[in-house]
Order: structure tokens, then C-alpha cells, then sequence
């Protein structure tokens, strides 16, 4: 099966409780934690120290925590703000010069 939307290759734990990923296509894109951090599960994730022990979890391809807090890989790339697009590579579209 064929993933929908890329899926989280890196990430890293930043200020304000935010976490830059890096996605499967290249793009990268910052996902704002602060809206669930007081949600069930999520409300551990306010303390800051625990917050920075965030991992990429190779088998369904997202991040996860220690005690098993996890988000859903598409939700992850479809709420990140992207800071960088993947520049595709044009040298198999390019028309065939005589």
C-alpha cells in the first residue's frame, strides 16, 4: 500500500513546542504541538524536558515519545507549515534536443 501523503523521515524537538520534521519527499515544515498539549495523553508533553525526547518511529514512518504518544503521519504533514518545497528533478522532463 501506497502511502497518501510523505512521511516523517527526521525530527527535532524546538522552542514553543514546536517540532521541525523533515519529510519522505524533501520537504520540511514545522508542526505546532501547542493546541494538543492539554488534550488526554497529549498533557504530558508540556513538560518541556519530556517534550525533547520526541523520535522518529521507523515502522509506520511518525514520531512518537517514550510513553507511547504518537501522531498520525498524514496529520503531521498536512498541519505542518512548510518552510521548504522539494525541488523536482526536471532532467527526466526535459525535451529531447536534436
Amino acid at each position: 500500500m501506497i502511502p497518501l501523503n510523505p512521511r516523517v523521515i527526521s525530527v527535532k524537538a524546538s522552542d514553543n513546542y514546536t517540532l521541525h520534521l523533515t519529510f519522505s519527499n524533501g520537504e520540511k515544515g514545522v508542526f505546532d504541538c501547542k493546541p494538543y498539549l492539554h488534550k488526554g495523553v497529549f498533557q504530558e508533553l508540556a513538560d518541556e524536558r519530556y517534550f525533547g525526547m520526541v523520535k522518529v518511529w521507523k515502522g509506520p514512518d511518525t514520531i512518537h515519545w517514550p510513553n507511547g504518544q504518537d501522531f498520525c503521519p498524514d496529520t503531521l504533514y498536512l498541519a505542518s507549515v512548510k518552510t521548504t518545497i522539494p525541488t523536482p528533478n526536471l532532467s527526466s522532463e526535459q525535451p529531447h534536443v536534436r
